[in-house]
């Protein structure tokens, strides 16, 4: 059997799974080099010539270890291929297409997660001034859409997906129809948002929250459009994740309970939150004096 053919078996049984489009299509990616590498250095494309002196080979090639940009890839990328090719060894294993598995040997590179890239205090009012001064339904949009994300710690997909039906306004809660591993969540609104919302939303009663024209807007377009407006305030290496990020540094520096933030963020696992603890700079320069 080629590689080509056990990817695509492997792809249907993600989708069995229930694996997200994201989560296979990195899955695809990562398999695909593998075998455009093996093309492209004359090496056997057949499931049964794959073992761990050839993945070995593979990893350690200038072309794997380089990124797309130039330069050495992060171990954290380099970490995410590993995985892919060892999920992909392992069902192939499973199923019964190899006697061993090729990826027995493969180990993931030793690194610590980055520091959650918070915006800072100044950061956050730059950007919400920069807002209050816009005007346009867009802007409008726009302003409310990050000032949810700061002000509840949502994920930007899970905030464009809410429809008005539902939020409960009358105990400031929102069910989240899209979330990280399908899990229903109801997130708990600060009463300045209920009262904001109330407000954008004006006189309709269903629907997207948030659209353009008269549907939902994108995700890929509020994306481009948050870059924008962090580009307008002046800050630099920020994303609209850092938003769901300062709502969590910050809960975390006013409550201190680690265990309410996980709560806040909708984290199944503790160790997902403890990126937080310690990432509270403005603390750490009062404590040094900077």
């Amino acid at each position: 059997m080629q590689i080509q053919a056990a990817l695509a078996g492997f792809l249907v049984q993600l989708d069995a799974d229930g694996r997200s489009p994201h989560t296979k299509g990195q899955y695809q990616r990562h398999v695909t080099s593998l075998i455009t590498w093996l093309n492209d250095h004359g090496h056997p494309t057949t499931v049964a010539k794959l073992g761990p002196e050839l993945l070995a080979k593979f990893f350690s090639d200038d072309a794997t270890q380089t990124s797309c940009r130039g330069g050495r890839k992060k171990a954290s990328s380099a970490n995410a291929m590993r995985t892919s090719l060892r999920c992909f060894a392992c069902w192939m294993h499973d199923a019964g297409y190899v006697a061993a598995n090729p990826a027995r040997l493969l180990r993931r590179a030793r690194c610590a997660a980055p520091p959650p890239k918070a915006l800072h205090v100044d950061e956050q009012q730059r950007l919400l001034q920069v807002l209050a001064t816009a005007s346009g339904p867009a802007a409008l949009r726009d302003r409310m859409l990050i000032e949810l994300l700061l002000g509840a710690g949502l994920r930007i997909g899970s905030a464009i997906a809410i429809n008005i039906e539902d939020i409960d306004f009358d105990h400031a809660e929102v069910s989240l129809r899209t979330t990280k591993g399908d899990r229903p969540t109801n997130t708990v609104l600060p009463r300045h948002l209920v009262s904001s919302l109330r407000t954008f939303l004006g006189e309709r009663r269903e629907g997207p929250v948030f659209r353009v024209a008269d549907r939902r807007v994108s995700l890929r377009h509020m994306q481009r459009r948050l870059a924008t407006w962090f580009k307008v305030a002046n800050i630099v290496g920020k994303s609209a994740h850092s938003l769901r990020h300062s709502f969590a540094t910050g809960l975390l520096a006013k409550t201190g309970d680690i265990r309410l933030v996980q709560s806040a963020l909708g984290h199944a696992s503790i160790v997902s939150t403890t990126i937080y603890v310690g990432a509270d700079r403005d603390k750490l320069r009062q404590a040094v004096g900077a």
